[in-house]
């Protein structure tokens, strides 16, 4: 199932427009707050995005540029500002597509289906994990935190992706080894121990202290 993501601080236009979406068989979530979009990105992790120009704090603009740091799914601008300028500028900054307001729910269906289609028919979404408003992008290896971007080595990303996977979960060591290693040949554990330890301290420099937890005698989780 496809799931929507719509960014619009009118609750009768976004709750009609999840109401429609929902009915055709797609997942809608409404965001609700407006100061953290990425956060609710980065927790729901949509198909696609509905976006409206307009918004309290920082406006689509702003949001879908934050969102192209991280992530290619589609961005759907929804406006009653319509004008060339503006839809221009909408495309310049990431999107996909501009539907005018008021607009007609058949209409803004067709719309998504066939840029759901487009996207996904062939190729592929690119996903992203979320915690503690860290976002873990799957198609760079790359970690996002309050703005700040930091590219991981091979090891931290498998270690982060395993343990974002699971999250709220143990994860053991020797499941950690494998997934890094992928070997059958002996690895000592002291490896492991010092790639946690370095990730640890990219983690404390990004602002994530005690991202990683360790469960003696048990192997590490994310909560």
């Amino acid at each position: 199932m496809y799931k929507i993501l719509i960014v619009e601080d009118d609750p009768t236009i976004a709750e009609a427009v999840r109401k429609h979406l929902s009915t055709w068989g797609l997942e809608a979530r409404c965001a609700e707050d407006f100061q953290n979009v990425l956060g609710e990105f980065g927790d729901f992790t949509p198909n696609l995005v509905l976006l409206d120009i307009s918004l309290p704090f920082f406006n689509g603009y702003h949001w879908c540029q934050e969102i192209r740091k991280i992530s290619k799914v589609p961005v759907v601008f929804l406006s009653s500002v319509s004008d060339n300028m503006n839809i221009v500028m909408a495309m310049n900054m990431g999107g996909d597509d501009f539907i005018a307001k008021p607009f007609d729910f058949n209409v803004l269906m067709a719309k998504v289906q066939a840029i759901l289609r487009r996207t996904y028919d062939f190729g592929g979404q690119v996903p992203v994990l979320e915690h503690r408003g860290a976002i873990l992008n799957t198609a760079d290896a790359s970690l996002t935190f309050e703005g700040e971007r930091l590219e991981l080595t091979k090891n931290d990303y498998r270690i982060l992706l395993t343990l974002l996977q699971s999250k709220g979960q143990v994860i053991s060591r020797d499941t950690l080894m494998e997934k890094l290693w992928e070997t059958d040949s002996f690895v000592d554990e002291n490896t492991l121990t010092v790639n946690i330890a370095r990730l640890r301290k990219k983690l404390d420099t990004l602002g994530l202290p005690d991202f990683i937890t360790t469960k003696k005698g048990l192997g590490y989780i994310v909560q």
